[in-house]
């Protein structure tokens, strides 16, 4: 049959001039201009982007806590920047007295260099050099704070203080600004997702232009966004962190929406339809069902404002805006590059098409509807076999522990890991990570209710050493170091923290009258993780609350919103389970350690959103079935809703599965754990529960499924996700 005689065939009722009809004819039509504009805005944004430059700011501030009182002390008092220093940590096993000659020289130099405003020499400091003598460090006070120090300044220290490494002599650098070092170097894990997404698109549509279309989408959109943040980062509290993340979701996003438009747009084709109403068809159906789940996706992101924490809430918004701008692309620039590109896939398509059939292979979704009626004859045993594997997967996501990672997790040929296990080896486990104690009024002196309080944390167990009190600028507070006997992530060193603030300060401060403030990275990190345990519930409950009066209003009804909210739930418990078998158990030969902070919240908000999506495509389809079924058939409906939609959840899934587990080969810690929680939850969700869970619940609960009570149908809008 010729493309002339299939369309000739093929009659199509005149659609309803509704918005998405009009944005998708109006694109298709004036294709070149939509292109232009996309181009003009990336362009535009990147130009202005380049000249301004970005004003990245780490806000891991947490008010109402102690850590938080103790770094206010600090800052009103003229101490604020503390911690900001490098530690260049040396070792020589012939004993360090006999290198001065050769150190002394290079910390001068370092001390000459641009943004160090003074180096304490390891030699000047007692207590700078471990009790054998091999093992010593330097402090090299920065002139700015470490996320602002340039790269380029960090790398120019390392550089002249291994000059002087041989003979014995081992030199090694740690501390927040080296280990930007290491982070700096990304690029790898963005570059293998797109190769691998590509790959996916390719077999799956078997030509390069049309497997490049939804990656252009992701692109466009996510590099528009990533300039819009960087400009708004002079303006706004944006982590310097976000950038990847928002590539992260927008690149497993953008292919995700463009993926489902091109898709209902090829069945179009394939059905001998002309590009133009191709393109309107797919964009009021497929069009629909994405802005509606992108919709779903920033609720459920803009929910993380309610835990009030400031990283995080720049983080929602930017990643937010990242999805409203690829939900935008795939409805205003992909059906353009479908105009320019619509006559070469239709000729492409059809003949791939009649070569299927000639080789006698079906293209009606047959092998999913063969497994939709293998889940229907058995489906307890279906729900019972996927929530046994989903419960084994989700358990150890119940004993997870927050907190921040340090050098000791970092790769161990970098040189903040080298120095982290000098320093362990030669002061001990707890002096990479000491408690910063601040002291203010008193009966006494700040300095002497210091002392007091050094002296009785000395005897205190679990504590290792104290350093000696340390007088701030102004003279009305002070400062001593408690090292712990155990390491910053180690469960022992937070039961101290614990011990410390609720039993053994407050006794001295009956005793000295004065004020304590247990702070420092360690508490901090102990704080936060604290605070985000706190406010869950809330944001728990706001997410999942708006999923489900949504997907109430758009299938109208009761139990499909709560069984869909439930299956996200267990999705999201399996990716945190297996991130903590992998992270925090070191498994795979991951590096143990605590879970990011940021990382199960920022999960919960996306994952629960991208769940919505194969959710809204695949139920919205059965309603579909159910609806333009004389019979009303619900076994009928869920067959054909899953064979018409099997095939793309699952290649949409997968193609997000490989830009998510990519970012495992990313240097930051906390990408790692982002990618392989994403990847796991979007496996779990459209593998195991889209294609076997959904159709046995929907089974089981027969017609019941399409209920809604009459006084929710009453208030409820009516929200239609396709036009027929």
């Amino acid at each position: 049959m010729t493309i002339t005689e299939n369309r000739e065939q093929s009659s199509e009722p005149p659609l309803q001039k509704g918005v998405f009809v009009r944005i998708g004819g109006f694109a298709h039509r004036r294709k070149w201009l939509a292109v232009v504009l996309w181009v003009a805005v990336l362009v535009g944004v990147w130009g202005i982007a380049g000249a301004v430059g970005d004003a990245y700011k780490n806000d891991n501030s947490i008010p109402g806590t102690e850590s938080q009182a103790a770094a206010d002390l600090l800052k009103e008092h003229g101490a604020e920047r503390a911690a900001d220093t490098i530690d260049i940590v040396f070792q020589d096993e012939g004993g360090l007295a006999g290198a001065q000659q050769r150190v002394e020289p290079m910390l001068a130099e370092v001390a000459d260099l641009p943004n160090v405003g003074s180096v304490q020499s390891v030699y000047d400091n007692p207590t700078a050099i471990s009790e054998d003598g091999t093992i010593g460090y330097a402090t090299v006070q920065l002139e700015v704070v470490s996320e602002d120090m340039p790269l380029e300044d960090t790398e120019r220290i390392l550089d002249v203080a291994q000059e002087i490494e041989g003979e014995g002599l081992r030199v090694e650098m740690g501390g927040e600004a080296v280990r930007l070092l290491a982070e700096g170097e990304t690029g790898t894990a963005e570059m293998a997702g797109i190769v691998a997404a590509l790959v996916i698109l390719v077999l799956m549509f078997g030509t390069f232009i049309a497997a490049g279309l939804p990656l252009i989408i992701a692109l466009f959109a996510v590099g528009s966004t990533v300039g819009i943040i960087l400009l708004a980062s002079h303006l706004f509290t944006i982590a310097s962190w976000t950038p990847p993340v928002m590539f992260l979701v927008g690149l497993g996003v953008g292919v995700d929406y463009a993926l489902l438009i091109f898709a209902r747009y090829r069945s179009e084709l394939v059905r001998g339809v002309e590009p133009e109403r191709a393109t309107i068809t797919a964009m009021d159906s497929a069009g629909r069902s994405v802005f509606f789940a992108g919709c779903t996706v920033i609720l459920a992101l803009l929910g993380l404002t309610a835990l009030g924490l400031g990283s995080i809430q720049g983080m929602a918004l930017s990643v937010a805006l990242t999805v409203l701008m690829t939900m935008l692309a795939s409805l205003t620039l992909l059906p353009a590059l479908l105009g320019i590109f619509g006559k070469r896939f239709a000729r492409q398509f059809l003949a791939r098409a009649e070569k299927r059939k000639a080789k006698g292979k079906s293209e009606d979704g047959e092998g999913w509807r063969k497994l939709a009626t293998a889940v229907q004859k058995r489906p307890l045993a279906a729900l019972l076999g996927a929530a046994v594997l989903l419960g084994a997967l989700a358990f150890p996501a119940l004993s997870i522990r927050l907190g921040f990672n340090d050098a000791g997790n970092d790769p161990s040929d970098s040189t903040s890991r080298q120095a982290y296990d000098l320093l362990s080896d030669g002061f001990g486990p707890g002096f990479n990570g000491p408690f910063l104690v601040v002291t203010e009024g008193g009966d006494g002196s700040a300095e002497d209710a210091a002392a007091a309080a050094a002296q009785t944390l000395g005897q205190t167990e679990g504590v290792a050493a104290t350093a000696p009190p340390t007088a701030l600028p102004e003279g009305e507070a002070a400062m001593v170091l408690v090292y712990p006997t155990t390491s910053p992530q180690d469960g022992a060193t937070q039961d101290l923290l614990g011990t410390i603030r609720d039993d053994v300060l407050p006794g001295v401060e009956s005793e000295t009258g004065a004020e304590y403030f247990v702070g420092g990275a360690t508490a901090a990190s102990e704080d936060y993780a604290g605070k985000l345990a706190d406010r869950m519930p809330v944001f728990m409950i706001i997410v999942v609350g708006l999923a489900i009066v949504l997907l109430m209003a758009v299938f109208r009804s009761i139990l499909i919103p709560l069984k869909a909210a439930f299956l996200n739930l267990l999705s999201i418990g399996a990716a945190l389970g297996v991130m903590k078998l992998v992270f925090q158990d070191g498994a795979l030969g991951f590096e143990g350690g605590p879970i990011e902070a940021y990382v199960p919240v920022m999960i919960f908000a996306i994952v629960f959103g991208l769940s919505m999506d194969y959710e809204i495509f695949l139920i919205s389809r059965m309603h579909e079935e159910w609806v333009n079924d004389k019979d009303r058939d619900p076994s009928r409906a869920v067959r054909e809703g899953l064979a018409h939609t099997g095939s793309v959840i699952t290649a949409a899934g997968s193609i997000m599965i490989v830009i998510f587990a990519a970012f495992i080969l990313s240097p930051t810690r906390l990408l790692q754990q982002s990618g392989l929680a994403f990847a796991v939850a979007i496996f779990v969700d459209a593998v195991i529960i889209r294609c076997m869970v959904v159709p046995a619940a929907m089974e089981l609960m027969g017609r019941r499924a399409w209920w809604l009570p009459a006084p929710l149908e009453r208030i409820l809008p009516k929200v239609e996700l396709e036009k027929h």
